[in-house]
């Protein structure tokens, strides 16, 4: 875990350890890489997006340059999709809003962990977040992307040729058929949804 708010630190450790998950807590993205060897199984990293020095996503980029396929979550800030998806985009498998919420930390580490024993277990964790979007129109879908671009809906009405009306409706449809709770949420699901490009 690369956290550098101690009291954080030890709240998130506090969680995962009763959970009986072995952590090992560091306060920079510097110090985790002096002592990280590559390859280490079952294993997966939780690391915030705003760290002094280099942020998480530097972290990631560095550690998907060089290969690494070690699952990583990022901790990010509330409804703040711009994050979530640059975080995807970085190579996160997975990313929790703050404040976090012991349940969605458990889940999300059991399941980067899983992934880490079992890479079938990823690519059916793409099949369902793509299966989850197969309900959308064309034109949801496009109000999607822009939207998880961050375009207001004022914007993507002019654009689009449509009232803010229906942007809003449209919105609100795409987070019913798709059962995502929160702008981040549909982020990870478009996100994880993507293919795989190499």
């Amino acid at each position: 875990m690369v956290e550098d708010d101690a009291h954080a630190r030890q709240v998130l450790e506090r969680v995962l350890q009763r959970d009986g998950q072995a952590v090992i807590g560091y306060a920079s993205a510097e110090a985790f890489l002096e002592a990280y060897h590559a390859g280490e199984g079952n294993a997966c990293l939780l690391v915030d997006a705003k760290l002094p020095g280099m942020d998480g996503f530097d972290l990631l980029a560095r550690l998907r340059q060089a290969g690494d396929t070690l699952p990583a979550i990022m901790v990010t800030g509330l409804q703040d999709v711009g994050a979530a998806v640059r975080a995807m985009k970085s190579g996160a498998s997975d990313f929790v809003e703050k404040p976090v919420r012991a349940a969605t930390l458990r889940a999300a580490v059991d399941q980067a962990v899983a992934q880490s024993r079992d890479h079938g277990k990823l690519a059916a964790w793409r099949q369902k977040a793509a299966d989850s979007l197969m309900g959308l129109t064309a034109r949801q879908r496009e109000v999607m992307t822009r939207v998880l671009a961050g375009e207001p809906s004022k914007n993507i009405a002019a654009d689009l040729g449509i009232s803010q009306r229906t942007v809003e409706a449209h919105r609100a449809e795409i987070m019913r058929r798709t059962g995502a709770k929160s702008l981040p949420a549909l982020a990870r699901l478009a996100l994880t949804a993507e293919p795989v490009t190499s």
